[in-house]
């Protein structure tokens, strides 16, 4: 005989691992978002020159890295190629 269980009391919706959403609860995400806002507020977003001026800097450092790194392994192929 299969034993039934009775369903949890606080429990929403069609599955029962997800609990209803009470009034206290509503009011804990209201506040959430309500100081998620108040911090969104505070950010400080960059201008399009700055970001421009950023990109700018991060293509150069990447070319000048890629530059060296070709350079590196051009000579490590050069010397294993002569040892080999």
């Amino acid at each position: 005989m299969v034993e039934h269980w009775s369903p949890k009391p606080g429990v929403g919706g069609s599955s029962p691992s997800w609990p209803a959403i009470k009034g206290r609860d509503m009011n804990k995400v209201i506040s959430f978002i309500k100081s998620a806002k108040v911090e969104l507020d505070k950010v400080i977003f960059p201008t399009k020159v700055q970001v421009k001026q950023a990109f700018i800097a991060v293509i150069i450092v990447v070319a000048v890295i890629a530059a060296y790194l070709a350079l590196v392994d051009l000579l490590m192929s050069a010397i294993v190629s002569k040892i080999l």
